[in-house]
Parts: structure tokens; sequence; C-alpha cells
């Protein structure tokens, strides 16, 4: 019998008051709820993002994929760079509305520029387009890092949940394709992947996966519907690409240094402690945190619980180290 997974205090309190977990999402309710998915995420303008002038904030065409710019205002010199993905299971979510948070609690503190990319959402958009939107992102930033008074050395592949998969699948690629060349000018080399409870694997046969059934706020009913609409016939095929499932991946070499965390309590748990011993036997450099009791999600479900403070400043101390103290190394 699977037990049940320990649930941290203040979060099954804040769980509670939400009305416990949400019902799973099945193909069939995809499109109600995208519709009250982007209610639920509403999109500050460029003048809320500034927050009275606190941060600098701009909007760019990135080669046909839209992308957010913000920085701490009156930042001097060319800043490291967070390219940021937003989560939602590759159906939903946006690039403004997770800026406030990111810019708050890593930005800010850290110096840095954010760049959030608005790639496109399944099923409209499947595999591999929301990919390459991020890569044109990325190849675009880099190339105008003048522009942008961004240092392109220091560019760290960012994101949660699926942002955190597109930045591991984008990590791949670029790795894969760092001897080619196009109208952009040599592929840029990220300085590090920050992938927080990423979905890492469309196949959902891990054991977090049945034991976070009923408990997790994104169980493995709801992650195989994104599956599928993110991949189509493509779901479950045995030769699935590693850029659209990274945990298919079977060389995690030659990859920039990664922090990884994931909450015990979550469905993802297995795939990304997977992930990270994968990273550690090819070789590479790869920080895990695993923390306790918590659910997907844990940060935003209720941010002033000791556990998500701690997750905050672990990352924030990650890229602190990775950015500015350049002990970190790299492959």
């Amino acid at each position: 019998m699977t037990q049940k997974p320990y649930l941290d205090r203040e979060t099954a309190a804040a769980l509670a008051a939400r009305g416990g977990v949400p019902a799973p999402l099945t193909p069939e309710a995809l499109g109600e709820w995208q519709r009250r998915d982007a209610e639920r995420r509403p999109r500050p303008t460029l003048r809320q993002l500034a927050d009275g002038g606190r941060f600098e904030t701009a909007e760019h065409d990135a080669d046909g994929t839209p992308l957010i710019a913000a920085r701490p205002a009156g930042a001097a010199g060319p800043l490291p760079a967070l390219l940021y993905l937003h989560g939602g299971g590759l159906i939903g979510g946006n690039a403004y509305a997770v800026l406030p948070r990111v810019l708050r609690e890593l930005a800010e503190p850290l110096g840095l520029a954010v760049l959030s990319v608005e790639y496109p959402l399944a099923p409209a958009a499947r595999y591999p387009a929301p990919l390459h939107a991020c890569r044109t992102a990325l190849r675009w930033t880099a190339a105008h890092a003048g522009r942008l008074r961004i240092d392109p050395g220091r560019i760290v592949l960012a994101g949660k949940s699926a942002g955190g998969g597109l930045a591991a699948a984008l990590a791949l690629l670029l790795r894969d394709e760092r001897d080619e060349r196009d109208e952009c000018g040599e592929l840029p080399s990220p300085a590090g992947q920050l992938l927080l409870s990423p979905m890492l694997d469309d196949r959902g046969g891990t054991a977090s996966a049945r034991q976070a059934a009923g408990h997790d706020t994104w169980d493995a009913v709801s992650n195989a519907t994104a599956w599928q609409a993110a991949l189509g016939p493509l779901h479950g095929t045995p030769d699935l690409p590693p850029y659209a499932a990274p945990a298919r991946a079977r060389d995690l070499s030659g990859l920039p240094p990664a922090y990884l965390e994931v909450g015990s309590a979550e469905t993802f748990r297995d795939e990304v402690t997977a992930y990270a011993d994968a990273l550690w036997r090819a070789g590479g450099h790869a920080e895990l945190h695993v923390w306790p009791g918590a659910p997907h999600g844990f940060d935003t479900l209720a941010p002033r619980a000791a556990i998500s403070r701690a997750a905050v400043a672990a990352r924030a101390g990650w890229l602190r180290r990775l950015l500015f103290s350049y002990d970190l190394g790299g492959n």
C-alpha cells in the first residue's frame, strides 16, 4: 500500500485554506482550465512591473518571440541575467505574471536582469515550438546584450515546473548544437541552469507520482494531460527526443552547472532527484535540494512559510556563488 506523503505543516494549512488539493485536470477539461488559468494569472502592465520606479522594464520582439526585460532601476554596468521560462504545465501561465516575485526575490537583492520569455502554449503549439521559441529568445538576447546592458557570459537558464523542464531541454539542445552557427552568430553558452521543480519526464511511472496522487497540487493525471497536449502523438513513444523530455537523455555530460530543487511530497520528486544523480554520474556540477513536506508550487502556495523562505535563500545563494564568486566551475 502506498503511504501518504508527509506535508509541511505551514504548507498544509495554506493548502487547506485554498480548499484542498485541486481536482485532477483531464483532457476534456483542458479548454476550461486554460480559460480559468488566464484569469488567475493576470498580466501586469510594464508600469505595474516597474513598481513605482523600483525596476526598469521593457518589451522586445526577439525575432518573433515576445520578451519582457526587467532590471533593478539605476543598476550600473552589464548585469548577469536570468533567461526566465514560466511554469504552467506547458499549457498555461505567461511571462508577465511570474516577474514580480522573480524581481523581488532574486533580481533586486542580487543585482540581476531578467528576460522573461513568452513561449507559445500547447496544445496550439506542440513540441518543438515552445523550445525553439526559447532558443530564439536566448540567441536574440545574447546578440543584443549591449542594448540590454547584460553580460552575455553570465546568462542563466531559469524556470519553474514546465519552465524548468524547458530550461533543462534548452541546455541539452545548446550543448548539442554548440558548433553550429547561423545568422545570429555563435550559439551562446549559458553560465548555469536554475531548475525549480522541473517537469522532466513524460512517462509518469515514478513512485513519487503514485504516492502524490490525491495529495499534490499537480498530480499524475494532470501531468499526463499536460504532456499529451504538449507532445501529441509523440507522447510516450520510445524514441522521444530528450529535448522534448529531458529525463529521456542518455548523456548529461558537458552541461552548465545546475541547481535543482523539488518537494518531497510532489509528483516530480523522483524524476528530479534522478536527473540530479544522472548529472553527477556524468561528471557534472549539480546542487540538489529536496524540501521536506513540500508539494508542487509550495513557495507560491505559502510564500511566508519557513520552508519557502529557506528555498528562496538557497536559490539566491547558489546564483550568488555562480555569478559573482566563480567557484562552481563548469564543463
